[in-house]
């Protein structure tokens, strides 16, 4: 198991820094009270810049998360949560869900423009909650002609109200498939963007479709079985892990600066052994949740039997350890870190929502647990 990056991996993660500067970090920062067109056009130019360096196609074609992509997943994660959400949706889901499963036509008409970053895709799972384990899909197309009327609704839909095409999960005659349908087509209803605890500057929102028109040539399925469900749920989870590093890092280094520059009793309070213990246990958590979470992907790039097992126990320790990392970074910053608008305070509250999207703690245990047991 070799975790060393190459000179080449390196150099890409600092051109993945180096793609913003302080005025770019301070637009995404706004992100938080931004409207839809506001993140729509950050989105797009954020995306055009990574299409540029490449990041737009990394997993993207083999649909494999190697140790190189989640270390610049975290990058981009540590730089801005929200943007992170959206960029991985559109690419590391809807992409690799073209990439992976669509026909030769499909790949030539969509792939070119996510790869450039001039199109934002996502993909709608859920429908009632954000479970899809034991909720069956009551999304239905029915055959007409040579097309498909779908009729359905999802919730909790990333990008939902900013996407070009919405790939959604339905059943086609009992099987399943997902249907690609572009923003504006009749029966596409989008709802508001919902309000949410964190990740402010990710436009979320429920879909409804009554009698949608899909051509048969936007469908990719039908399929036996559920399997490429649980794949494209493994690629939530493989995001939503890698975002929760990028968030304990953001959280450590607002922590550490501020303990550094902060005095009281006319000292810089890191040089308090208790603030220096808090320092300390935010970076041990923070190690070993990469540790984990680069060996997850290892394993997944390396087709290990029990790579399923380890990316639930991944997702499970690192996004519970980034909310114990940012309350943590709170009470150092004390009533500073109290007020909105700081990398701690917002990372507290992205931090719960990493728990309970893709396949929540809870469900992952049971997953874990069945796989100890050899019922996965």
């Amino acid at each position: 198991m070799d975790f060393d990056f190459s000179d080449i991996e390196k150099a890409f993660c600092e051109n993945i820094k180096g793609l913003f500067d302080p005025d770019s970090r301070s637009a995404l920062a706004k992100l938080e009270n931004a409207d839809d067109n506001q993140i729509r056009n950050v989105l797009l130019r954020s995306l055009k810049n990574l299409g540029q360096a490449g990041y737009l196609t990394l997993g993207l074609d083999n649909g494999k998360n190697n140790v190189g992509l989640v270390a610049a997943q975290e990058i981009l994660a540590a730089i801005s949560p929200s943007l992170f959400l959206s960029v991985e949706a559109s690419t590391r889901i809807f992409g690799r869900l073209i990439a992976i499963y669509g026909t030769p036509d499909q790949k030539n008409e969509f792939l070119p423009a996510l790869k450039e970053g001039q199109l934002i895709g996502t993909v709608a799972l859920s429908e009632e909650g954000m479970s899809i384990e034991n909720n069956p899909l009551n999304t239905i197309g029915v055959p007409v002609d040579d097309s498909f009327q779908v009729s359905g609704s999802k919730s909790h839909v990333v990008n939902g109200p900013i996407a070009d095409w919405i790939a959604v999960a339905g059943k086609r005659e009992e099987s399943l498939a997902f249907f690609l349908i572009k923003k504006d087509s009749e029966g596409l209803s989008v709802g508001k963007r919902l309000p949410s605890l964190g990740y402010n500057g990710t436009a979320i929102s429920t879909i409804s479709l009554e009698n949608c028109p899909v051509p048969s040539k936007c469908v990719i399925g039908p399929f036996e079985g559920k399997d490429p469900l649980k794949i494209v749920r493994l690629w939530e989870d493989q995001i939503l892990t890698a975002g929760s590093l990028g968030l304990m890092q953001r959280c450590y280094e607002i922590a550490l600066t501020y303990a550094k520059n902060h005095k009281s009793g006319g000292k810089p309070i890191i040089a308090y052994q208790e603030v220096g213990f808090k320092l300390a246990e935010i970076l041990t958590i923070l190690q070993t949740a990469q540790l984990l979470a680069y060996r997850a992907a290892w394993m997944a790039e390396s087709g290990d039997s029990e790579a399923s097992v380890v990316a639930h126990c991944a997702k499970v320790f690192c996004t519970e350890s980034t909310e114990n990392v940012a309350s943590q970074a709170l009470q150092i910053l004390g009533g500073y870190g109290y007020l909105g608008g700081n990398a701690a305070e917002e990372g507290y509250r992205d931090a719960k929502y990493l728990q309970i999207a893709g396949t929540s703690s809870e469900i992952s245990r049971m997953k874990i647990g069945d796989g100890v047991l050899g019922w996965d």
